[in-house]
């Protein structure tokens, strides 16, 4: 884990695990990542519409840096990076499973419409 984690002061364990999915795209990284498994750059950004190649890129190295994402890199050409869950990242998402049956709730009473992702298999 790289030294610029960052790592408090906090003031509950709420603002403590708080400030590792703070964004709008790293708990659907960590979602991902858990309902599809180890996946290439291009097909995490093919699973979250409307992601931006820089903001991916800079929650992926946060994620990292934070122990939530493993990052390997193949030498081989062309050059082939995966992406997956640590232990740390999926005991996270273990903890996010109750708010997300709480959103899931919240979309059916308020009527919201869920975003329908066409994603292809996986790319090798």
């Amino acid at each position: 884990m790289a030294t610029t984690a960052r790592r408090g002061p906090y003031f509950c364990g709420i603002d403590a695990a708080m400030d590792v999915v703070a964004g709008k795209w790293k708990p659907l990284i960590l979602w991902e990542l858990h309902h599809y498994g180890t996946r290439r750059f291009a097909e995490l950004r093919r699973g979250l519409p409307g992601v931006s190649e820089k903001m991916l890129i800079q929650h992926l190295r946060e994620m990292e840096e934070d122990g939530l994402v493993h990052r390997e890199v193949y030498r081989e050409v062309p050059p082939k990076v995966e992406y997956s869950l640590t232990e740390h990242g999926i005991s996270l998402n273990a903890a996010l499973t109750s708010l997300g049956e709480w959103g899931t709730d919240r979309m059916r009473r308020i009527g919201a419409e869920k975003v329908s992702v066409d994603v292809a298999g996986p790319v090798r």
